[in-house]
Protein backbone atom coordinates (compact mmCIF):
# COMPACT_ATOMS: atom_id res chain seq x y z
CA UNK A 1 0.00 0.00 0.00
CA UNK A 2 1.50 3.38 -1.02
CA UNK A 3 2.19 5.84 1.78
CA UNK A 4 -0.72 8.18 2.40
CA UNK A 5 -0.71 11.53 0.61
CA UNK A 6 -0.17 14.48 2.95
CA UNK A 7 -3.31 16.63 2.70
CA UNK A 8 -3.83 20.24 3.77
CA UNK A 9 -7.23 21.85 4.27
CA UNK A 10 -8.23 25.50 3.77
CA UNK A 11 -11.70 26.33 5.13
CA UNK A 12 -14.39 23.78 5.89
CA UNK A 13 -14.31 24.21 9.66
CA UNK A 14 -17.12 24.35 12.20
CA UNK A 15 -20.50 23.19 10.89
CA UNK A 16 -19.52 23.55 7.22
CA UNK A 17 -21.36 20.96 5.13
CA UNK A 18 -18.74 21.07 2.40
CA UNK A 19 -16.00 20.55 4.99
CA UNK A 20 -17.54 17.31 6.25
CA UNK A 21 -18.03 16.12 2.67
CA UNK A 22 -14.38 16.69 1.74
CA UNK A 23 -12.94 15.20 4.91
CA UNK A 24 -15.01 12.03 4.72
CA UNK A 25 -14.32 11.69 0.99
CA UNK A 26 -10.57 12.01 1.52
CA UNK A 27 -10.64 9.16 4.05
CA UNK A 28 -12.87 6.69 2.18
CA UNK A 29 -10.21 5.05 0.03
CA UNK A 30 -7.37 5.39 2.58
CA UNK A 31 -5.25 7.57 0.30
CA UNK A 32 -4.92 10.77 2.34
CA UNK A 33 -3.93 11.98 5.79
CA UNK A 34 -4.79 15.51 6.98
CA UNK A 35 -1.55 16.94 8.38
CA UNK A 36 -2.11 20.71 8.27
CA UNK A 37 -4.88 23.25 7.91
CA UNK A 38 -6.48 26.64 8.34
CA UNK A 39 -10.05 25.56 9.09
CA UNK A 40 -11.30 28.90 10.44
CA UNK A 41 -10.26 32.56 10.16
CA UNK A 42 -10.33 32.90 13.97
CA UNK A 43 -7.23 31.13 15.31
CA UNK A 44 -8.77 29.97 18.59
CA UNK A 45 -11.69 28.40 16.72
CA UNK A 46 -9.21 26.94 14.23
CA UNK A 47 -7.28 25.15 16.99
CA UNK A 48 -10.48 24.10 18.74
CA UNK A 49 -11.89 22.53 15.59
CA UNK A 50 -8.64 20.66 14.88
CA UNK A 51 -8.83 19.14 18.37
CA UNK A 52 -12.49 18.30 17.83
CA UNK A 53 -11.76 16.21 14.74
CA UNK A 54 -8.48 14.87 16.12
CA UNK A 55 -6.04 16.60 13.77
CA UNK A 56 -2.64 17.42 15.37
CA UNK A 57 -2.37 21.13 16.15
CA UNK A 58 1.33 21.61 15.41
CA UNK A 59 0.55 22.51 11.79
CA UNK A 60 -2.70 24.38 12.31
CA UNK A 61 -1.79 27.84 11.06
CA UNK A 62 -3.23 31.24 11.97
CA UNK A 63 -3.89 32.19 8.33
CA UNK A 64 -3.16 31.22 4.74
CA UNK A 65 0.09 33.16 4.45
CA UNK A 66 1.39 31.45 7.58
CA UNK A 67 0.31 28.13 6.09
CA UNK A 68 2.43 28.66 2.97
CA UNK A 69 5.39 30.04 4.91
CA UNK A 70 5.34 27.22 7.45
CA UNK A 71 5.00 24.43 4.92
CA UNK A 72 7.71 25.76 2.62
CA UNK A 73 10.18 25.70 5.51
CA UNK A 74 9.69 21.96 5.90
CA UNK A 75 11.68 19.31 3.97
CA UNK A 76 9.84 18.21 0.84
CA UNK A 77 9.32 14.70 2.24
CA UNK A 78 7.38 16.22 5.17
CA UNK A 79 5.61 19.05 3.40
CA UNK A 80 1.92 18.93 2.49
CA UNK A 81 1.59 17.53 -1.04
CA UNK A 82 -1.95 18.57 -1.97
CA UNK A 83 -4.22 21.22 -0.53
CA UNK A 84 -8.02 21.20 -0.59
CA UNK A 85 -9.57 24.67 -0.99
CA UNK A 86 -13.03 24.79 0.64
CA UNK A 87 -13.37 28.51 1.36
CA UNK A 88 -16.01 30.98 0.07
CA UNK A 89 -15.77 31.63 -3.67
CA UNK A 90 -13.77 34.87 -3.61
CA UNK A 91 -10.83 33.13 -1.93
CA UNK A 92 -10.52 30.26 -4.42
CA UNK A 93 -8.40 32.15 -6.94
CA UNK A 94 -5.80 33.80 -4.67
CA UNK A 95 -5.35 30.64 -2.65
CA UNK A 96 -5.15 28.25 -5.60
CA UNK A 97 -2.77 30.62 -7.42
CA UNK A 98 -0.35 30.84 -4.51
CA UNK A 99 -0.53 27.08 -3.93
CA UNK A 100 0.31 26.36 -7.57
CA UNK A 101 3.10 28.96 -7.58
CA UNK A 102 4.66 27.15 -4.62
CA UNK A 103 4.44 23.70 -6.21
CA UNK A 104 1.44 22.22 -4.39
CA UNK A 105 -1.17 19.98 -5.98
CA UNK A 106 -4.66 21.46 -5.58
CA UNK A 107 -8.16 20.09 -5.06
CA UNK A 108 -10.53 23.06 -5.33
CA UNK A 109 -14.22 23.67 -4.76
CA UNK A 110 -16.22 25.21 -7.59
CA UNK A 111 -16.58 27.76 -9.01
CA UNK A 112 -12.84 27.73 -9.53
CA UNK A 113 -12.63 31.55 -9.55
CA UNK A 114 -15.02 34.49 -9.59
CA UNK A 115 -14.13 35.68 -13.12
CA UNK A 116 -13.08 34.16 -16.42
CA UNK A 117 -9.99 36.39 -16.42
CA UNK A 118 -8.90 34.89 -13.10
CA UNK A 119 -9.55 31.40 -14.45
CA UNK A 120 -7.22 32.03 -17.39
CA UNK A 121 -4.50 33.38 -15.08
CA UNK A 122 -4.88 30.28 -12.92
CA UNK A 123 -4.65 28.09 -16.01
CA UNK A 124 -1.30 29.69 -16.92
CA UNK A 125 -0.04 29.18 -13.37
CA UNK A 126 -1.09 25.54 -13.51
CA UNK A 127 0.74 24.98 -16.78
CA UNK A 128 3.91 26.45 -15.28
CA UNK A 129 3.58 24.46 -12.06
CA UNK A 130 3.08 21.08 -13.73
CA UNK A 131 1.16 19.85 -10.69
CA UNK A 132 -2.27 18.20 -10.47
CA UNK A 133 -5.39 20.36 -10.24
CA UNK A 134 -8.76 18.73 -9.51
CA UNK A 135 -12.03 20.66 -9.42
CA UNK A 136 -14.76 19.13 -7.29
CA UNK A 137 -17.73 18.97 -9.62
CA UNK A 138 -18.88 16.24 -7.27
CA UNK A 139 -21.58 14.70 -9.42
CA UNK A 140 -19.10 13.46 -12.03
CA UNK A 141 -18.07 10.91 -9.39
CA UNK A 142 -21.35 8.99 -9.44
CA UNK A 143 -20.91 5.55 -11.06
CA UNK A 144 -24.03 5.89 -13.22
CA UNK A 145 -22.97 9.33 -14.50
CA UNK A 146 -19.66 7.76 -15.46
CA UNK A 147 -21.52 4.85 -17.07
CA UNK A 148 -23.56 7.31 -19.13
CA UNK A 149 -20.40 9.09 -20.26
CA UNK A 150 -18.72 5.85 -21.38
CA UNK A 151 -21.82 4.54 -23.18
CA UNK A 152 -22.34 7.82 -25.03
CA UNK A 153 -18.66 7.76 -25.99
CA UNK A 154 -19.12 4.25 -27.41
CA UNK A 155 -22.07 5.37 -29.56
CA UNK A 156 -25.02 4.05 -27.55
CA UNK A 157 -27.17 7.08 -28.44
CA UNK A 158 -25.88 7.72 -31.95
CA UNK A 159 -25.99 11.39 -32.94
CA UNK A 160 -27.09 13.56 -30.03
CA UNK A 161 -30.07 15.85 -30.72
CA UNK A 162 -31.03 17.48 -27.45
CA UNK A 163 -29.86 17.95 -23.87
CA UNK A 164 -32.00 18.87 -20.89
CA UNK A 165 -30.38 19.50 -17.50
CA UNK A 166 -31.83 21.09 -14.40
CA UNK A 167 -30.71 21.83 -10.87
CA UNK A 168 -33.56 22.90 -8.60
CA UNK A 169 -33.29 23.82 -4.91
CA UNK A 170 -35.58 25.78 -2.62
CA UNK A 171 -33.27 26.68 0.27
CA UNK A 172 -32.90 30.39 -0.50
CA UNK A 173 -36.64 30.96 0.00
CA UNK A 174 -35.94 31.33 3.73
CA UNK A 175 -33.57 34.20 2.96
CA UNK A 176 -34.61 35.97 -0.22
CA UNK A 177 -37.99 37.24 1.05
CA UNK A 178 -36.43 38.95 4.09
CA UNK A 179 -34.69 42.21 3.11
CA UNK A 180 -32.23 42.12 6.02
CA UNK A 181 -31.28 38.48 5.42
CA UNK A 182 -30.81 38.79 1.68
CA UNK A 183 -28.55 41.78 2.27
CA UNK A 184 -26.26 39.89 4.64
CA UNK A 185 -25.79 36.31 3.35
CA UNK A 186 -22.48 35.88 1.48
CA UNK A 187 -23.96 33.86 -1.38
CA UNK A 188 -25.97 36.92 -2.43
CA UNK A 189 -22.99 39.27 -2.11
CA UNK A 190 -21.18 39.78 -5.46
CA UNK A 191 -17.98 40.71 -3.60
CA UNK A 192 -17.82 37.23 -2.05
CA UNK A 193 -19.83 34.95 -4.34
CA UNK A 194 -18.95 36.40 -7.74
CA UNK A 195 -21.29 37.72 -10.40
CA UNK A 196 -23.88 34.94 -10.16
CA UNK A 197 -25.62 33.08 -7.35
CA UNK A 198 -27.88 30.49 -8.97
CA UNK A 199 -25.88 29.78 -12.12
CA UNK A 200 -22.57 30.27 -10.34
CA UNK A 201 -23.43 27.88 -7.52
CA UNK A 202 -25.66 25.16 -9.00
CA UNK A 203 -26.39 25.90 -12.66
CA UNK A 204 -22.70 25.41 -13.44
CA UNK A 205 -23.00 21.83 -12.11
CA UNK A 206 -25.74 21.10 -14.65
CA UNK A 207 -23.62 22.70 -17.39
CA UNK A 208 -20.62 20.61 -16.35
CA UNK A 209 -22.67 17.38 -16.44
CA UNK A 210 -23.87 18.19 -19.97
CA UNK A 211 -20.32 18.59 -21.28
CA UNK A 212 -18.92 15.73 -19.15
CA UNK A 213 -21.45 13.14 -20.32
CA UNK A 214 -21.80 14.14 -23.97
CA UNK A 215 -18.19 15.03 -24.73
CA UNK A 216 -19.57 18.08 -26.56
CA UNK A 217 -19.07 21.76 -25.75
CA UNK A 218 -21.71 24.46 -25.47
CA UNK A 219 -20.95 26.92 -28.26
CA UNK A 220 -23.49 29.65 -27.54
CA UNK A 221 -26.30 30.40 -25.10
CA UNK A 222 -29.23 32.65 -24.30
CA UNK A 223 -30.15 33.28 -20.66
CA UNK A 224 -33.06 34.72 -18.70
CA UNK A 225 -32.58 35.34 -14.94
CA UNK A 226 -34.98 36.08 -12.11
CA UNK A 227 -33.76 38.22 -9.20
CA UNK A 228 -37.19 38.42 -7.46
CA UNK A 229 -36.42 41.80 -5.83
CA UNK A 230 -35.04 45.04 -7.25
CA UNK A 231 -32.49 45.38 -4.43
CA UNK A 232 -31.18 41.83 -4.89
CA UNK A 233 -28.04 41.91 -7.03
CA UNK A 234 -27.74 38.15 -7.64
CA UNK A 235 -29.78 35.74 -9.73
CA UNK A 236 -31.72 33.13 -7.78
CA UNK A 237 -33.38 31.45 -10.77
CA UNK A 238 -32.54 31.12 -14.44
CA UNK A 239 -33.21 29.36 -17.73
CA UNK A 240 -30.50 28.95 -20.37
CA UNK A 241 -30.99 27.84 -23.97
CA UNK A 242 -27.81 26.24 -25.32
CA UNK A 243 -26.47 25.37 -28.77
CA UNK A 244 -23.82 22.66 -28.95
CA UNK A 245 -23.84 22.43 -32.74
CA UNK A 246 -26.10 23.22 -35.69
CA UNK A 247 -28.43 20.39 -34.77
CA UNK A 248 -27.63 19.82 -31.10
CA UNK A 249 -29.56 22.11 -28.80
CA UNK A 250 -31.00 22.09 -25.33
CA UNK A 251 -31.80 23.80 -22.07
CA UNK A 252 -30.10 24.21 -18.69
CA UNK A 253 -32.39 25.28 -15.84
CA UNK A 254 -31.39 26.33 -12.36
CA UNK A 255 -33.30 27.62 -9.34
CA UNK A 256 -32.69 28.29 -5.66
CA UNK A 257 -36.32 29.31 -5.11
CA UNK A 258 -37.98 26.14 -6.44
CA UNK A 259 -40.19 25.73 -3.37
CA UNK A 260 -40.06 22.26 -1.86
CA UNK A 261 -37.12 21.10 -3.97
CA UNK A 262 -34.11 19.73 -2.10
CA UNK A 263 -31.21 18.85 -4.41
CA UNK A 264 -32.96 18.26 -7.70
CA UNK A 265 -30.15 17.81 -10.18
CA UNK A 266 -31.19 15.78 -13.22
CA UNK A 267 -30.00 15.31 -16.79
CA UNK A 268 -31.47 13.80 -19.95
CA UNK A 269 -29.54 13.27 -23.20
CA UNK A 270 -31.52 12.46 -26.38
CA UNK A 271 -29.95 10.85 -29.46
CA UNK A 272 -31.03 9.27 -32.72
CA UNK A 273 -30.95 5.73 -31.28
CA UNK A 274 -31.92 6.21 -27.64
CA UNK A 275 -31.80 8.52 -24.63
CA UNK A 276 -30.38 8.51 -21.10
CA UNK A 277 -31.95 9.97 -17.98
CA UNK A 278 -30.38 10.28 -14.51
CA UNK A 279 -31.40 12.02 -11.27
CA UNK A 280 -29.07 12.88 -8.41
CA UNK A 281 -31.67 12.11 -5.74
CA UNK A 282 -31.96 8.59 -7.21
CA UNK A 283 -28.31 8.13 -8.21
CA UNK A 284 -28.31 4.32 -8.52
CA UNK A 285 -30.61 4.32 -11.54
CA UNK A 286 -29.59 5.20 -15.10
CA UNK A 287 -32.49 4.89 -17.53
CA UNK A 288 -31.97 4.11 -21.20
CA UNK A 289 -35.03 4.65 -23.38
CA UNK A 290 -35.80 4.14 -27.05
CA UNK A 291 -38.75 4.07 -29.44
CA UNK A 292 -38.32 0.38 -30.24
CA UNK A 293 -37.35 -1.38 -26.99
CA UNK A 294 -38.53 -1.44 -23.37
CA UNK A 295 -36.82 0.96 -20.97
CA UNK A 296 -33.55 -0.43 -19.61
CA UNK A 297 -32.31 0.35 -16.09
CA UNK A 298 -28.58 0.28 -15.34
CA UNK A 299 -27.43 0.02 -11.70
CA UNK A 300 -23.98 0.24 -10.07
CA UNK A 301 -21.72 -2.70 -9.31
CA UNK A 302 -22.80 -5.06 -12.10
CA UNK A 303 -20.30 -6.59 -14.49
CA UNK A 304 -22.09 -5.05 -17.48
CA UNK A 305 -20.90 -1.58 -16.45
CA UNK A 306 -17.80 0.16 -17.78
CA UNK A 307 -14.42 0.05 -16.05
CA UNK A 308 -14.77 3.75 -15.16
CA UNK A 309 -18.13 3.10 -13.52
CA UNK A 310 -16.96 0.01 -11.65
CA UNK A 311 -13.84 1.81 -10.50
CA UNK A 312 -16.12 4.25 -8.68
CA UNK A 313 -18.23 1.53 -7.06
CA UNK A 314 -17.19 0.34 -3.62
CA UNK A 315 -19.99 -2.04 -2.67
CA UNK A 316 -21.82 -5.00 -4.26
CA UNK A 317 -25.01 -4.31 -6.26
CA UNK A 318 -27.98 -3.25 -4.15
CA UNK A 319 -25.99 -1.29 -1.56
CA UNK A 320 -26.74 2.42 -2.11
CA UNK A 321 -23.84 4.82 -2.43
CA UNK A 322 -24.22 8.58 -2.29
CA UNK A 323 -22.64 12.01 -2.34
CA UNK A 324 -19.75 11.10 0.00
CA UNK A 325 -18.81 8.22 -2.31
CA UNK A 326 -19.10 10.46 -5.37
CA UNK A 327 -16.72 13.04 -3.91
CA UNK A 328 -14.44 10.21 -2.75
CA UNK A 329 -14.12 9.03 -6.36
CA UNK A 330 -12.76 12.46 -7.34
CA UNK A 331 -10.24 12.28 -4.48
CA UNK A 332 -9.34 8.75 -5.61
CA UNK A 333 -8.65 9.89 -9.17
CA UNK A 334 -6.60 12.84 -7.93
CA UNK A 335 -4.56 10.47 -5.73
CA UNK A 336 -3.70 8.32 -8.74
CA UNK A 337 -2.65 11.37 -10.72
CA UNK A 338 -0.55 12.75 -7.84
CA UNK A 339 1.24 9.40 -7.54
CA UNK A 340 1.86 9.26 -11.28
CA UNK A 341 -0.35 6.21 -11.74
CA UNK A 342 -2.45 5.52 -14.82
CA UNK A 343 -5.99 6.95 -14.65
CA UNK A 344 -9.02 7.62 -16.84
CA UNK A 345 -9.46 11.27 -17.86
CA UNK A 346 -13.03 11.07 -16.55
CA UNK A 347 -11.94 10.40 -12.96
CA UNK A 348 -11.84 14.05 -11.91
CA UNK A 349 -12.70 17.44 -13.43
CA UNK A 350 -9.66 19.51 -14.35
CA UNK A 351 -8.53 23.09 -14.78
CA UNK A 352 -10.20 23.11 -18.21
CA UNK A 353 -13.56 22.35 -16.59
CA UNK A 354 -12.99 25.29 -14.26
CA UNK A 355 -12.27 27.64 -17.16
CA UNK A 356 -15.30 26.35 -19.07
CA UNK A 357 -17.46 26.83 -15.98
CA UNK A 358 -16.45 30.46 -15.55
CA UNK A 359 -16.96 31.03 -19.27
CA UNK A 360 -20.51 29.66 -18.89
CA UNK A 361 -21.29 31.77 -15.82
CA UNK A 362 -20.07 35.02 -17.40
CA UNK A 363 -21.85 34.26 -20.67
CA UNK A 364 -25.18 33.75 -18.86
CA UNK A 365 -24.82 37.08 -17.05
CA UNK A 366 -23.84 38.84 -20.29
CA UNK A 367 -26.80 37.32 -22.12
CA UNK A 368 -29.33 38.38 -19.49
CA UNK A 369 -27.97 41.89 -19.04
CA UNK A 370 -27.78 42.33 -22.80
CA UNK A 371 -31.53 41.81 -23.07
CA UNK A 372 -31.65 38.01 -23.32
CA UNK A 373 -29.47 37.75 -26.41
CA UNK A 374 -27.37 34.91 -27.78
CA UNK A 375 -23.76 34.99 -26.57
CA UNK A 376 -20.89 32.99 -28.03
CA UNK A 377 -18.75 30.95 -25.65
CA UNK A 378 -15.01 30.58 -26.15
CA UNK A 379 -13.92 27.22 -27.51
Amino acid sequence: MPKKIRLGILGGGGDSLIGVLHRVASHINDNYEIVGAVFNPVYEENIGFAKEIDVPTDRIYKDFDAFIEGEMKLPKEERIQVCSVQTPNFLHFPMAKKLLDNGFHVICEKPMTTTLEEAKILQEAHEKAGTIFALTHTYTGYPMVRQMREMIKSGALGKIHKVDARYYQGWINTIIHDKEKRSSVWRLDPEKAGISSCMGDIGVHAFNLVEYTTGLQVKSLLCDFNYLYEDNKMDVDGTVLVRMGDHVKGVIRGSQVATGEENGLAIAIYGEKASFRWEQEKPNFLYKQSDTEPTQVYKPGHAYNSELSLNGTKLPPGHPEGIFDSMANIYLGAARAIRGEQYNDGEFPTMLDGVRGMNFIEATVESHKGGNVWVEMES
